[in-house]
């Protein structure tokens, strides 16, 4: 048995080490343009570890992770327009978006100092450092609240689902709403670049995808460590059997809180990461559509396995890219996706990581059935 373990131990250590490695080694084969793209999907490989982390380890399903994503990308996308030409050009000494002169009402005053001092809001985001810490803060500080105020309530199930749903609907229609300060269904475009120390984030470049990259290495590590702590296991006993942990005297809701809180600063790092490379942020991160995706990227994948969260989600939105754009397909790629997914949840409940752990147990029990066969061959050898 222990021998059985500390196999599926290595094997699992040399999944980790070769999907890092192929993570790293993208640039060596691909160009800027396809670089950027799978920079991209990494961001949603890291959307895929935030749902199995809530989903698949801590039972909570949440439909709004999109609410988490989109704040943090509103939130750096805030302080990359105020560096971008368009807000500089505009003759101020602070610097202003410049849909906010084009929203502004006809006959309204349109002076600059008075649409900064009407957009208090915006001020703090001058200095990048501000726009990449609320990225993660905020969408940590919302999730906490609404996950106390759930939790503590003892509220699970279906529920959690829909109310984490009502939540992402309502704050995508207040940003729509808010026009003249989030510039609506437009979103927020023609950003600036991340420039740390006098160098710049161009999207295109390999600095810029190994930023990505080295985000996602070291979320993938650090979620995998955390659900290997004592806390992660407490969590894991909390999914399978609330009534029992608390019986045993453990705070199930400041379990599901905390790791609820976790999950939703991963969305809120990916929505940063994937402003970066995609330079704009949009109120579809908000669209329901967007949120139930992660789930089948989670589904298809794995949702118990953080790697195959990942590694579902960027297979999945590869597929679709690819599939999208060829000739033949372009016009059945939506129907082909939701075949494959249909496909996995009734013949592969446990997505692609459970696939692999059936091989790979498939393989160890024959390995184990030939190993005790040998004793038996030798005892009747011995005894004729």
């Amino acid at each position: 048995m222990t021998a059985t373990l500390n196999h599926r131990r290595l094997l699992e250590i040399a999944a980790y080490g070769l999907f890092i490695v192929v993570v790293l080694a993208m640039p060596a084969f691909m160009d800027a343009f396809w670089l950027n793209r799978i920079g991209k999907y990494l961001v949603y490989g890291m959307l895929g570890i935030a749902i199995s982390l809530s989903w698949g380890y801590a039972g909570i399903l949440n439909l709004g992770q999109g609410l988490f994503f989109g704040l943090g990308a509103y939130m750096v996308a805030m302080s990359l327009k105020l560096q971008s030409y368009t807000s500089l050009q505009q003759g101020s000494d602070t610097p202003v978006p410049d849909f906010m002169l084009w929203n502004a009402e006809p006959g309204a005053v349109t002076d600059l100092c008075c649409i900064s001092q009407a957009s208090f809001l915006w001020i703090p985001f001058q200095a990048q450092w501000f726009g990449l810490v609320m990225a993660v803060i905020i969408p940590t500080v919302v999730a906490y609240l609404v996950g106390s105020a759930i939790f503590r309530l003892r509220i699970s199930g279906v529920y959690v689902a829909i109310i984490t749903l009502a939540l992402v609907l309502l704050v995508r229609l207040l940003i729509i709403d808010a026009q003249p300060l989030t510039n609506g269904f437009n979103g927020l475009t023609d950003l600036g670049w991340l420039t740390i120390n006098g160098f710049e984030f161009d999207p295109y470049l390999v600095e810029t995808y190994y930023l990505i990259a080295g985000s996602l290495i070291v979320v993938l590590l650090a979620a995998r460590w955390l659900v290997a702590t004592r806390a992660g296991l407490i969590l894991q006993s909390t999914r399978d059997d609330a009534n029992r942990a608390r019986y045993l005297g453990y705070s199930v809701a400041a379990y599901q809180v905390f790791f609820f809180t976790v999950s939703a600063g991963i969305a809120g790092f990916a929505g940063l990461l994937y402003v970066l490379s995609a330079e704009f942020a949009s109120p579809t991160f908000m669209d329901l559509a967007f949120s139930i995706s992660m789930v089948v990227w989670a589904a298809v994948g794995g949702r118990s396995s953080l790697l195959g969260a990942c590694i579902g989600a960027i297979l999945i939105n590869t597929i679709e890219a690819t599939v999208s754009e060829s000739e033949m397909l372009k016009e059945a790629w939506k129907a082909i996706i939701g075949l494959l997914f249909v496909l996995v949840v009734l013949f592969l409940p446990r997505g692609l990581a459970g696939l692999s752990q059936d091989i790979v147990g498939f393989f160890e029990s024959r390995r184990g059935g030939k190993t005790a066969a040998k004793p038996g061959i030798a005892a009747s050898e011995a005894g004729e």
